[in-house]
């Protein structure tokens, strides 16, 4: 079992802040990459920003420049500081984790809304 708990979505107007935190929890060996995706109403989920465990990053190209991910691998820890919200950032933001259990396995949080209102 692996559990991802997310925190720290809300409203915010344009041009502002938010941070997401998500921590890993459960049996697993290790913790190969940890991410975010997001997912606006009627569109598919999407990629916003994934990080190694060696600090390897991935950004999608409408997030470059404004959001920064960051892991702690200590603390089975990834965040997401995103700033310079806009509008088209609003969005459910899930917590992915590729964790290994003997295979590698893919787990999801709940989902955390962003809304970002102009």
């Amino acid at each position: 079992q692996v559990q991802l708990v997310e925190s720290g979505g809300g409203s915010v107007q344009a041009g502002g802040s938010l941070r997401l935190s998500c921590v890993a929890s459960g049996t697993f060996y290790s913790i190969n990459m940890m991410g975010w995706y997001r997912q606006a109403p009627g569109k598919q989920r999407e990629l916003v920003a994934r990080i190694t465990r060696g600090g390897t990053t991935n950004y999608a190209d409408s997030v470059k420049g404004r959001f920064t991910v960051s892991i702690a691998s200590a603390k089975n820890t990834v965040s997401l500081q995103m700033n310079s919200l806009k509008p088209a950032d609003t969005a459910v933001y899930y917590c992915n984790a590729e964790v290994f259990i003997g295979r590698f396995f893919s787990a999801w949080g709940q989902g955390t809304q962003v809304t970002v209102s102009s």
